[in-house]
């Protein structure tokens, strides 16, 4: 859409082919439902948060960066606020108001969008586009074709790679596809019995060993399958990167990281003594959710029925350690299709970050999630989408 609207702005007839009934439904999803459209970073811990190419969008971000696009939304009535983490959401708290906007936009400058209009390849003739043709045989003609067709994952949307097969089987190179910002599954089989518990104040480590990934000190929430919530899922993308079937990879959740295994041991000391009628069951209930007891005492090997007076030095530190450092297996990310971002898509190397356009193709562009970026939660994937969509119309239109 934000292609459209630039080319269209610059004075070119534009189509816009959307193959499902209507235009922005990943758009709608986003942010939970309220479009976490930018972050107010400034550009270099803007890069920062990419996993790997964030360089290649300098182009890109130099041409229409957060200011541009919170202004493009202000001068169009929608008025926009900055939460926690500099996240920035329509006041309304509705995905539907940005995308009301960019409708309403494309139709006051004459933008034909065509909606079940599934593209099923490109026409080419001596190595440049002429034309896109229909999954019903139509063949729409084009002298610039900008492919904006998302990643793999919710594929319900429309986003199912089949813009990205398009064009390998025209020669690009894809970085194979893999979950970004997605849930882990874990090992243990009693991860069920805590599915929908939310721990806050924690921190994660991850490590295989040899490397380590440490989160900052915040909040997940287990599933029925292993492990999610904020630090899990900006995390998500450098944990997969770890795992291979040659080695393990853990996660440690440190449930008292403000506390130090010393300090962590006088105060059960200190409890012990006080309390040392008390069951450990009813004692542990000072430091832990009520959901997790029966689980922690089980991991630690210690009889539920035991006393504080009973329990042991080897047992207490046993407690410490595990409250310091309760380790879980993970097996793998959930499917692709589960991820918020995909990570892969067209090789960067085959597309000109001055113009978006294909190095392999003249007049094609290609912007958005097909290509190979992806970064953190909070905003910084959907600039990249709106910036690499901007520089894709405006080189189109421009050339």
């Amino acid at each position: 859409m934000m292609a459209a609207i630039r080319a269209a702005t610059l004075g070119r007839e534009v189509i816009l082919l959307e193959k499902k009934n209507a235009l922005g439904n990943k758009l709608l999803l986003s942010g939970k439902g309220r479009c976490n459209l930018t972050n107010t970073q400034d550009l270099s811990n803007f890069l920062k948060r990419f996993s790997n190419n964030g360089d290649f969008l300098r182009d890109a971000f130099k041409k229409f960066f957060n200011q541009e696009l919170i202004s493009f939304f202000e001068e169009r009535g929608l008025k926009l606020k900055v939460e926690r983490q500099l996240r920035v959401f329509p006041q309304s708290d509705r995905s539907s108001s940005i995308l009301e906007v960019l409708e309403k936009e494309m139709i006051k400058l004459g933008v034909r969008v065509i909606c079940r209009s599934k593209a099923v390849e490109l026409i080419i003739s001596a190595g440049r586009v002429s034309g896109v043709r229909l999954e019903n045989g139509q063949d729409i003609l084009g002298e610039r074709i900008i492919l904006a067709s998302g990643g793999a994952s919710y594929s319900f949307t429309g986003s199912d790679a089949s813009g990205i097969n398009i064009v390998k089987r025209l020669g690009h190179t894809i970085v194979p596809l893999r979950a970004g910002l997605i849930p882990l599954d874990v090992k243990q089989g009693y991860i069920k019995k805590l599915e929908g518990l939310t721990l806050r104040n924690i921190e994660l480590k991850f490590s295989d060993g040899k490397k380590e990934i440490i989160s900052e000190i915040g909040e997940m929430v287990f599933t029925s399958t292993g492990i999610s919530g904020p630090l899990v899922i900006t995390l998500s993308g450098k944990v997969i990167d770890l795992l291979s079937p040659e080695k393990s990879v853990f996660v440690d959740i440190d449930l008292k990281p403000a506390l130090s295994m010393q300090q962590l041991d006088a105060r059960l000391l200190r409890e012990f003594k006080l309390n040392s009628k008390k069951g450990i069951k009813n004692m542990l209930k000072e430091l832990l959710p009520l959901r997790l007891i029966m689980i922690f005492i089980t991991v630690a090997g210690i009889d539920p029925l035991k006393k504080c007076s009973q329990i042991t030095q080897e047992e207490r530190e046993k407690i410490v350690s595990l409250l310091k450092g309760f380790r879980l297996e993970i097996s793998g990310p959930r499917p692709l299709e589960e991820g918020m971002v995909t990570r892969g898509g067209v090789s960067l190397k085959q597309i000109d970050p001055r113009t978006m356009q294909s190095r392999l193709i003249k007049g094609l562009y290609l912007c958005g999630e097909m290509i190979d970026v992806d970064a953190d939660t909070g905003g910084f994937n959907l600039q990249a989408a709106f910036s690499t969509g901007y520089l894709a119309g405006e080189s189109a239109a421009l050339s």
